[in-house]
């Protein structure tokens, strides 16, 4: 394939903040546009990253050969499905739709399609995640936490168990790499059903995984502890890497050429994209690796409301 040609659906804060600023460079592909439909904002987006501002997305379709997603996780199911039925490979913001059966539907769609359909889980490709996964053949234990400062609300559990929750199950049960298995749960909310803590329990093979998140813990932290044979790992916000051993304490500083997206995983996450389209090979968060967190998240919502 000659170079790919990308767009943009959806021009929200993920777009702004962590995607145009890396699409934007051009590098091995070519940024061809975008589409929004509130089309007076995305004017404004695309002038000042100088690419076209489509109509529609059958529009930008016929300038692209994949799309990166970015509208809200109600509009998922619709906007993949037109891009996928247009013809053109598709990476979506997680969750990939609102519901399962929608998950399920669009990767069946993609297969039938042959296209490329990849989920945003962009802590796959977090370096320090990906040194960490190394170390954990043999982990008897791991905890990962991502408490909020202030984060209570307005939507409902549901909405953030799969919004911000599914972050931390998705990393968790990726980094232990076995079949999961719920042992004890715990998950708290308001009396407008808004979550307050959640805390679960598995166990993947010989590990035990603890997935724990506050909305309203007063820090914005995230964490991940592993306990292994001969050694203790320990990794804070994506940036600070700290390993304890009989032979001491090891202390990784961030390279200073390291950016935050590339920190935080976007850098890599896009570039597997990229290369997946290119080279016709399956992108790593595809098919059911896409929604396998999805489906335990289902798991425990439907155990709560039993």
């Amino acid at each position: 394939m000659s170079q790919l040609r990308i767009g943009i659906a959806g021009l929200g804060g993920i777009a702004q903040k962590a995607y145009l600023p890396i699409l934007s460079r051009a590098e091995n592909w070519a940024l061809t546009g975008a589409f929004s439909p509130n089309q007076q904002k995305a004017r404004v987006i695309c002038d000042s990253y100088r690419i076209p501002c489509f109509s529609s997305l059958s529009e930008l379709t016929h300038h692209c050969d994949a799309v990166f997603v970015h509208s809200s996780t109600a509009s998922h199911f619709q906007v993949v499905s037109e891009l996928l039925k247009l013809g053109v490979h598709v990476y979506v913001d997680k969750p990939l739709a609102e519901t399962l059966e929608q998950s399920e539907q669009l990767i069946e769609l993609a297969h039938q399609q042959r296209k490329m359909l990849m989920v945003g889980f962009n802590r796959h490709f977090a370096p320090l995640y990906q040194q960490l996964k190394q170390n954990m053949a043999q982990a008897s234990s791991l905890r990962m936490d991502k408490h909020r400062t202030n984060s209570v609300g307005p939507n409902d559990v549901r909405f953030t168990m799969l919004d911000d929750y599914l972050h931390v199950v998705d990393t968790a049960l990726w980094l232990a790499g076995q079949g999961a298995k719920l042992m004890s749960e715990q998950l708290l909310n308001n009396q407008q059903k808004q979550m307050l803590y959640a805390e679960h329990h598995f166990r993947c093979g010989n590990t035990i995984v603890t997935t724990s998140m506050h909305r309203q813990a007063g820090s914005q932290r995230e964490s991940i502890q592993a306990v292994t044979s001969g050694a203790i790992f320990q990794v804070d916000d994506m940036r600070r890497w700290q390993s304890e051993s009989a032979q001491g304490i090891v202390e990784l500083p961030t390279p200073g050429w390291l950016t935050t997206l590339e920190q935080r995983g976007f850098d890599g996450a896009i570039r597997h994209f990229v290369e997946a389209v290119s080279n016709q090979t399956q992108p790593e968060t595809s098919g059911e690796q896409a929604i396998y967190a999805q489906r335990i998240v289902e798991q425990l919502l439907q155990s709560r409301s039993e």
